[in-house]
């Protein structure tokens, strides 16, 4: 797995106007290929009469899916940059599609492409990115004596606590990068008198 990715911090749009022409760019992060389709559909629904409706997408923290369409533009002049700025500002799991409202004025290739390339960087500034990094899910069981402690001092640790279940004994659940596990083993033997049980899990990817 990839150590870390990033995506688009949140859903939004961005628009701007070029020699007339409107291009908006809808952006959102996806999970899954079927979201990011899903997110294309709906922009589309939004926009039905718009000249065009290009869409890029790219999925997994290894860029492992990677989909473009020009939507009716010239070969290779919208989808394609639109997935080239996805893939040089290291963005993954995301999803872009730009309406164009044609303007009556011709762009040429070299224009579109920059168009279309441009506005999903825009876009990209506006609504920011977050650094997802690879974590190792840990579960913590703890007596319920101990547990609202060992929360607080988990969160001023600065540990990403991902869930809290409570039953016979509380279960908390925590990201760890791979390096610290044996360091967090040690600071909770610490922190609970040797009371709590650490289980390791699987692994998944965490905002810092």
């Amino acid at each position: 797995m990839q150590e870390q990715y990033r995506t688009v911090a949140r859903e939004g749009v961005h628009e701007t106007e070029i020699n007339r022409s409107r291009f908006l760019c809808a952006l959102a992060p996806a999970a899954t290929e079927r979201e990011a389709q899903e997110f294309v559909a709906r922009v589309r629904r939004e926009h039905p009469t718009a000249t065009h409706n290009c869409f890029a997408y790219v999925i997994g923290a290894d860029a492992a899916v990677q989909r473009a369409s020009d939507d009716g533009e010239p070969g290779g002049t919208a989808g394609a940059p639109m997935l080239q700025m996805l893939l040089r500002r290291d963005v993954r799991y995301a999803v872009a599609v730009v309406t164009r409202y044609y303007g009556g004025v011709k762009l040429g290739a070299g224009g579109l492409i920059r168009a279309y390339g441009g506005v999903v960087g825009e876009a990209l500034d506006e609504l920011g990115t977050v650094t997802r990094r690879r974590y190792r899910l840990a579960t913590v069981t703890v007596d319920h004596q101990r547990a609202g402690k060992l929360q607080n001092d988990l969160r001023a640790a600065g540990r990403a606590v991902r869930d809290v279940r409570y039953a016979d004994a509380v279960r908390i659940e925590v990201g760890l990068p791979d390096a610290d596990v044996d360091a967090f083993r040690g600071w909770l033997a610490d922190a609970t008198a040797g009371t709590a049980v650490l289980e390791l899990g699987g692994e998944a990817y965490g905002a810092d």
